[in-house]
């Protein structure tokens, strides 16, 4: 490549499109390279199992994606991104008929639990400081806080292993088996410091935007924000993966979307002593075991509410979630797996053909595990949805190895770009008040594998981009 630009950025998935959209808005020439044949990394959709059915290949809830404050500025819908709001955002049955539901309005949330009190005196704080607290916690870990208070208040709690502050702080069953379903988004032990902290931003989430899906499917967000990006003038080359730095135009700055394990595959000798060792002992995650189902019908929930929400946690109570999550974490596969689900069909009929329905459904197994985890997973679903197996039409796998084969950013199968132990939340990848920045001049990372963190809010690239334009672009 003999062009030469501004801004050279690698991997066109949320972060590297924000990044990417970020210093084009400066005025700046941007390239944005993707290995792929389409833009979106781990927001695509695709027809999986049947024509007709489109289901989501990563995320495909997205509570950040509303609630970022990079990525609700953007004009998406202009370039036909719409969102869909669930009646009910997120549901949690019980095997004994109870449930709980998170609705986006706090009181009601509160009304229907039997410690609405207390769950409502821990959310309250934090929903109505959201929007100090996106400008604090979605920034680098090392830095000085906007709003101490709010900062404080969410830290104190955000500390505590996940299991302690549900029976601290809540009394129910259904609120802690709430909270613990939505805390096991993480990954965590419950056991670990810092694994509430997920559960509070998501539950937080949840009442501040709500818990919405983007129409058509998830690779709509992706999609939007490549057109807004080229009507600014910025260009995009897919099929056009990267193996070494010497392969890219001569640029400025680059942004790499990439995690540790790829940006040293990249970089190779250029990147030494205690960086480079910083990067080769980070951690990945646990993996994810992903089905995608098309139903002849609706899932037949034993709890009827249950159709009405478009993200259902499936594990039981919270101390039954906490053991299945804590077994993954010592690397041993549960018999009973947390199964976080989510019927996109319940809302958004544009899914599947008229009458007919998609499910996306997941479980949490050690890195790189090759453990068919099919029954176990549809068991899980059956426990709360008797006759769900009657309604499959077609199925689709993912094995954590097929994960990282459609993106490589997921190693191992992990969807987190790394564990969000505490080591590597205040150190993602290295300690520092710029991690985004490498000892590289003008080479910047900007993967979920820097703060904040994993999720569809664009912050890591926002991040990364107001940095370089900070120290090239003055």
């Amino acid at each position: 490549m003999s062009e030469r630009y501004d801004a050279v950025v690698v991997g066109a998935g949320p972060n590297g499109l924000a990044a990417a959209i970020r210093m084009v808005q400066e005025g700046h020439s941007v390239l944005l390279l993707e290995a792929a044949e389409e833009v979106g990394g781990g927001a695509r959709s695709a027809e999986l199992t049947a024509p007709g059915f489109i289901h989501d290949l990563g995320s495909a809830v997205h509570p950040f994606a509303v609630g970022s404050p990079f990525l609700s500025t953007l004009p998406l819908a202009d370039f036909g991104l719409e969102w869909v709001y669930p009646e009910i955002d997120v549901g949690h049955p019980m095997d004994d008929g109870r449930a709980a539901f998170l609705y986006r309005d706090l009181a009601r949330t509160a009304e229907h639990l039997p410690d609405g009190r207390k769950y409502r005196r821990l959310m309250e704080p934090l929903v109505e400081a959201w929007p100090n607290l996106a400008e604090d916690i979605l920034r680098p870990m090392v830095h000085m806080p906007s709003h101490v208070g709010d900062l404080l208040r969410f830290g104190i709690h955000a500390l505590m292993p996940a299991q302690m502050l549900a029976k601290a702080r809540l009394q129910s069953e259904e609120s802690r088996a709430l909270f613990a379903g939505i805390t096991a988004h993480s990954g965590l032990s419950f056991r670990v410091p810092l694994s509430s902290a997920v559960g509070l931003v998501l539950t937080t989430l949840g009442h501040a935007v709500g818990w919405p899906l983007p129409k058509g499917g998830a690779g709509n967000i992706t999609r939007a924000m490549a057109a807004y990006f080229e009507s600014l003038g910025g260009e995009i080359r897919t099929n056009n993966p990267v193996t070494d730095l010497s392969e890219l135009p001569d640029s400025r700055v680059v942004l790499l979307n990439l995690t540790p394990a790829q940006v040293l595959a990249v970089c190779g000798d250029r990147l030494s002593g205690r960086y480079r060792r910083s990067l080769e002992t980070y951690e990945y995650g646990p993996a994810s075991f992903k089905m995608d189902f098309a139903l002849s019908e609706p899932v037949p929930w034993r709890h009827p509410d249950m159709a009405r929400a478009a993200t259902v946690h499936l594990g039981g109570t919270l101390d039954e979630i906490a053991e299945a999550e804590g077994m993954v974490h010592d690397r041993r596969i549960p018999e009973r797996p947390y199964v976080l689900l989510v019927q996109p069909t319940s809302c958004d009929p544009s899914r599947a053909p008229e009458g007919k329905h998609i499910v996306w459904a997941y479980c949490h197994v050690p890195l790189r595990s090759e453990f068919d985890m099919r029954e176990r997973l549809v068991n899980q679903i059956e426990r709360f949805a008797p006759g769900f197996r009657d309604t499959i039409i077609e199925a689709s796998t993912f094995y954590p190895k097929h994960l990282e084969t459609y993106n490589a950013n997921l190693v191992g199968g992990d969807i987190m770009g790394g564990s969000g132990s505490f080591i590597q939340t205040v150190a993602r990848p290295v300690l520092s008040p710029t991690p985004h920045r490498t000892p590289i001049d003008g080479v910047y990372l900007c993967s979920s594998s820097t703060p904040p963190g994993p999720g569809v809010h664009g912050m890591s690239g926002y991040n990364a981009a107001m940095l370089a334009l900070r120290d090239h672009f003055r």
